[in-house]
């Protein structure tokens, strides 16, 4: 399988169902983070401290801004 290389790569690579979803936490961020430069970290790993959500249980936008921000704060980027 190849690795997408971009973040509409990474999208249209996901399942139909997820699609949706990524979009918009892809636009919360650009919206909560408009400096920050996307990236496509399909290698990474997700760590203990991930949080998981489903195309059916969202997280709320008001916690997924707070996190970025606080994500922002802490690694100074």
């Amino acid at each position: 399988m190849t690795t997408p290389t971009d973040p509409d790569a990474y999208i249209a690579a996901a399942p139909e169902a997820f699609q949706p979803a990524l979009t918009h936490l892809r636009a919360l961020l650009a919206r909560t983070l408009p400096e920050a430069k996307e990236i496509t970290a399909a290698s990474l790993r997700a760590t203990r401290t991930g949080i998981t959500f489903t195309p059916h249980k969202p997280l709320p936008d008001e916690l997924v801004e707070r996190l970025a921000r606080a994500s922002r704060s802490k690694t100074g980027a």
